[in-house]
């Protein structure tokens, strides 16, 4: 098991725009993807891309059966995304409460598509193609975003529902991140 250091929000890595995956099923794959898992696993997190530990390829992982940090969430088949293509189902948009490994300790209020399709491949060069919406769409729109260097901060609309989750949900609580 290795665990990976998750950058922070501040570092210049975050905000580099990732490249392509050229070659599937290689070791160097496999060992990125494993990392990634054991990191996640490890945080709690509800998915993670490879630019979070400071590789910058189209890499991103999600998915869970039960969170902590998001109790209330729906089941998220496990998924491995390569190369990702979102593509906004309806102009619907709903605002609701992000985190995030790289900006550990806040929350805020995210605009995201409420319908979604991805495209993409597994790490076997298979291709991946689903219809998402709720939480499973709100969380690929996250991931994803790290491959473009935007961390939800960025996206933020009205500063006045951002802040330290203890601040923000006192009677929760805390999950340290």
């Amino acid at each position: 098991m290795t665990i990976k250091q998750v950058l922070k929000m501040g570092e210049s890595q975050l905000l580099e725009v990732a490249s392509p995956v050229k070659a599937f099923n290689t070791s160097e794959l496999e060992m990125l993807i494993q990392d990634m898992k054991d990191t996640m696993s490890a945080l709690s997190g509800a998915g993670l891309a490879a630019p979070q530990i400071g590789v910058g390829l189209q890499v991103v992982i999600f998915g869970f059966k039960e969170n902590q940090r998001y109790p209330d969430a729906d089941e998220i088949p496990f998924t491995v995304l390569i190369n990702p293509q979102l593509i906004p189902l309806s102009d619907e948009i709903e605002e609701d409460w992000e985190g995030c490994l790289s900006v550990p300790g806040l929350r805020g209020k995210v605009p995201r598509y409420t319908h979604l399709r991805y495209q993409g491949f597994d790490q076997h060069g298979q291709a991946i193609d689903r219809l998402v919406d709720g939480f499973h769409a709100r969380v690929v729109q996250h991931e994803c975003d790290h491959l473009q260097g935007i961390l939800y901060p960025m996206r933020i609309r009205d500063f006045r529902s951002f802040g330290f989750i203890e601040a923000l949900f006192p009677e929760q609580v805390v999950i340290d991140e």
